[in-house]
């Protein structure tokens, strides 16, 4: 039997719960593990697009996050060339980047030490909850390196100043820290964690799931070019193709009727409305 290093399962409400499984190295990545990774996104960017995940959860098992960069690993890049490191390095950008870009809602579990490339995987997910013994550092320029590739994640959840910061002198940000600069949206007691959890998929489920990715995919045009003619016009046709959508009919009806929407109720009830409910043109 292949040995996996991460779980990926969906439950009935479409909640995919993506788990790096290493806890006996605290999660440390290496070639293996990321094209795991990469496989699993690929399948959910693809059950995303479809309907079928409407929020993904990126978790692990263990006292740790994760370790960033397993040692093993990084013992085998030395033995690189230039082309075998680059190869090397782009898989890893394929995997921050089809993080980053997938269709639905993304939440991170921080319950631990999340060291180097790691703070890029917290970085690329919409949300992030931690636990107050979650700490964060790019640890990268004490060993030589740069966080080059998590770079463009890690800049935009920072922001360039703190990112001058924190990527230049490899400082440890605790949780409340990481909280107050924007890496982490949320800090809760270590027992109140998967409760967290839970309580934003709960707010997350009962969100459009159409709505949820286009706006997702807006957000993501919108930041690439604040204010111009084109982004202006974008947003036109975007909230004009939502509200015209059966999602988004369904949405203003029920608001307007002050119940909740179809995408809310289990399967049974929406067959029981479906002669009372009709959205509305």
């Amino acid at each position: 039997m292949t040995q996996t290093y991460s779980n990926l399962n969906i439950d009935e409400r479409g909640v995919a719960w993506l788990t790096l499984n290493r806890p006996e190295v605290h999660n440390a990545f290496d070639d293996s593990l990321i094209a795991e990774l990469n496989a699993h996104l690929a399948e959910l960017h693809q059950r995303a697009e479809q309907g079928e995940v409407r929020v993904v959860v990126l978790g692990s098992e263990g006292k740790s996050f994760s370790a960033g960069a397993d040692l093993n690993w990084m013992k085998r890049m030395v033995e690189y060339d230039f082309d075998g490191n680059l190869a090397d390095s782009r898989k890893l950008s394929d995997l921050m980047h089809g993080l980053d870009t997938l269709p639905c809602p993304t939440l991170c579990r921080v319950q631990g030490a999340a060291f180097g490339g790691a703070v890029g995987l917290a970085a690329c997910c919409d949300i992030v909850i931690a636990s107050q013994k979650a700490k964060f550092c790019l640890s990268e320029v004490r060993i030589g390196l740069s966080p080059a590739v998590i770079s463009p994640y890690v800049l935009r959840a920072l922001g360039e100043r703190q990112a001058r910061r924190y990527a230049l002198t490899a400082e440890v940000m605790n949780a409340a820290t990481a909280c107050d600069l924007g890496l982490a949206h949320q800090v809760v007691e270590p027992e109140s964690l998967d409760e967290a959890v839970d309580g934003m998929l709960a707010t997350l489920l009962a969100t459009s799931p159409q709505a949820s990715r286009t706006t997702k995919a807006l957000l993501a045009v919108v930041a690439r070019e604040l204010d111009s003619a084109a982004t202006r016009e974008h947003t036109c046709q975007v909230i004009s193709e939502l509200r015209v959508s059966a999602e988004g009919q369904e949405g203003l009806a029920s608001f307007l009727d002050k119940r909740p929407p179809a995408w809310t109720q289990d399967p049974a009830d929406r067959d029981s409305d479906k002669n009372t409910t009709e959205p509305r043109s």
